[in-house]
């Protein structure tokens, strides 16, 4: 029902009320209370301190119910000074439980005041109970509101966090694994154009060097978007072990020599990390330094363990291939999920050594 319909309607049931409770020799000071206790139910949404005072006028002249608890009621849904609102209760009860005129005040009546009184105070303490209880109701409903906001806005956050989670680990991925498969495929072909003798053998040679070379430079771009919104890498299966660490040696194209060894205690993760770090260390001796050896040493001692890569310096001219060195940002971020170091630094030798380090914690 609208708002005004509500206030329209009690306007006229608080007329109806005065009129049936004026009493035969009201005097105009009577009419005019009573007139402008109804007329300001109107405004009570607005005023509703001023409506509670234009009230008691007709308190005190007659035994009207409706306008002043109406007021009373929308003072306590407006408000939440909860000793005003006990002083405007103390102010009714006063004023409906004075006799009017004063001067009809008998001594045998006096002996009801007080009887009185405290009727008239419960009676104008119940709209007052009765608003708050509407107030509070209101606060709740709109805190459940902020709450499920709140848990929607959470959500939406959560769901922002994974997907970043996933692009960064499948920004990763990319690199570390189709990278590493395509730039093997650009130094072949590269290889494969040189040593050709049939001329459609060399074309289609350059032909299968130059799309890998472009979709390395594809794969670089598609990277860099993943990565700006990445975070922290998330466990996607399966993944490589140091089971698998002979194989990828096997697979590099390079002349390699695998020593040393972790301990056994190791968590999957580390494992996964040494891995990653040969790969990333191999496929960039293949594609800076043509025709180099290189040497993986595992290591480990009381408390850390480690992965150096070491590489010669390269017996063939360099195949241009494009690098945005996320490999080694990549490296480095899981390094410290381990909490340790990534060194990668040229050798006095003419080389390059790449470096893991990271304190031992069992599986």
């Amino acid at each position: 029902m609208p708002v005004r319909a509500v206030d329209a309607g009690l306007v006229v049931l608080a007329v109806l009320d005065t009129w049936i409770n004026l009493y035969d020799e009201a005097t105009p000071i009577m009419w005019v209370g009573a007139a402008l206790g109804c007329v300001a139910l109107a405004v009570r949404r607005r005023f509703p301190l001023a409506v509670v005072l234009l009230t008691l006028p007709m308190t005190l002249f007659m035994d009207v119910a409706l306008a002043p608890l109406a007021a009373l009621y929308t003072l306590a849904t407006r408000t939440r000074n909860r000793p005003l609102l006990a002083g405007c209760a103390l102010v009714n009860a006063t004023a409906g439980t004075l006799a009017w005129p004063l001067s009809d005040t008998s001594s045998d009546d006096r002996t009801w005041t007080l009887i009185q009184f405290v009727y008239t105070l419960a009676t104008a303490f119940a709209p007052i109970l009765f608003g708050q209880l509407v107030q509070a109701r209101a606060d709740l409903a709109r805190q459940l509101v902020e709450v499920e906001v709140a848990r929607e806005h959470e959500r939406a956050l959560y769901a922002q966090t994974v997907l970043a989670r996933e692009r960064a680990q499948l920004a990763r991925e990319m690199h570390d694994v189709v990278s590493h498969q395509v730039s093997l495929i650009a130094v072949q072909a590269g290889a494969m154009q040189v040593a050709a003798k049939d001329p459609g053998a060399r074309e289609a040679a350059r032909t299968i060097r130059t799309l890998s070379v472009n979709t390395l430079d594809e794969l670089r771009h598609m990277v860099t978007l993943l990565r700006v919104s990445g975070g922290r890498e998330t466990e996607l299966t399966p993944q490589p072990t140091l089971a698998d660490l002979q194989q990828l040696i096997a697979g590099s194209g390079i002349e390699t020599t695998l020593t040393g060894g972790l301990p056994p205690v190791i968590s999957t993760t580390a494992q996964r990390t040494v891995y990653r770090t040969v790969q990333e260390a191999l496929t960039n001796v293949r594609k800076h330094a043509p025709g180099a050896r290189a040497d993986v040493r595992l290591w480990h001692d009381a408390r850390h363990f480690g992965v150096t890569v070491t590489n010669t310096v390269p017996t063939r001219p360099t195949v241009a291939l494009p690098s945005s060195r996320h490999g080694l940002i990549g490296l480095r971020e899981r390094a410290e999920l381990l909490d340790g170091t990534l060194t990668a630094e040229p050798t006095p030798q003419g080389g390059y050594e790449v470096e893991l380090r990271a304190p031992i914690r069992p599986a």
